[in-house]
């Protein structure tokens, strides 16, 4: 695994920052066209968390997600609630 830091302790998955890419990749056109109100439905995370191939934690992560729409804002905090509940930040990365 790839260190993040000269001298730092943390060891970073080869999937850090995944789930930056694929948020930013479900909001890029929508927010071109809706703004900051652009939401996705859970089904659209699920099916991205797929295409991106992440690793067997994060895609139960992405499928704990409530049924329902999520503007950037909403989606971020809950994967980060998670991220953070279960000390993957320095691992995974969290989202904005």
């Amino acid at each position: 695994m790839p260190r993040n830091h000269v001298g730092a302790n943390i060891d970073r998955s080869e999937f850090y920052g995944v789930l930056q890419r694929m948020v930013d990749a479900l909001f890029q056109d929508l927010q071109d066209l809706e703004g900051e109100d652009a939401t996705v439905r859970r089904l659209d995370v699920v099916l991205a968390a797929e295409t991106y191939d992440l690793p067997d934690e994060l895609t139960r992560l992405v499928g704990l997600l409530p049924p329902g729409d999520y503007t950037r804002l909403r989606l971020c905090d809950q994967l980060n609630s998670a991220i953070t509940g279960h000390a993957w930040g320095q691992v995974y990365g969290t989202v904005s």
